[in-house]
């Protein structure tokens, strides 16, 4: 019986290690990738609060900061440096939009949707320029319907 409660109670502490352990998400800043040049890759990425979200300078000369006003209320802001990795822990559910600052006209954006799309309709509202005007809306046209 001791044995059984032991077992039971080793198996449900693994479970719960397990689920409470969060999510890294892995960004490269490319100069070439899938969807063309000056891109993160990939540049839609779905987290649950609590992941961190890791953005590698594969190519230099590339940084991670996110766009004014496309962040959830209550979210830091973050503005890596110049060809160093940056990782964030994503706290606050909402939309995050993130832009390389020196390739942000060229289109080089990407979106982070953390649990719930609190902000959707304000991150539809910011104004955007350059090429990434349209790789945003189209980002933004992939957050699930009802989130």
């Amino acid at each position: 019986m001791k044995r059984s409660i032991a077992i039971a109670t080793a198996f449900v502490a693994i479970l719960l290690t397990g689920a409470a352990q969060a999510a890294d998400h892995q960004v490269q800043m490319l100069n070439k990738g899938e969807k063309g040049t000056m891109v993160f890759q990939p540049d839609f990425i779905v987290a649950a609060p609590g992941d961190t979200v890791t953005f590698v300078p594969t190519d230099k000369s590339h940084d991670a900061e996110t766009i004014k006003d496309m962040i959830p209320d209550g979210a830091a802001p973050f503005k890596g440096k110049m060809s160093e990795q940056i990782t964030v822990t994503l706290d606050k559910e909402g939309v995050y939009g993130v832009k390389c600052t020196p390739h942000y006209g060229m289109g080089m954006v990407a979106l982070i949707v953390v649990g719930k799309a609190t902000n959707l309709e304000q991150a539809k509202a910011v104004k955007q320029t350059g090429k990434a005007k349209k790789v945003l809306e189209d980002l933004l046209a992939q957050v699930p319907a009802g989130n």
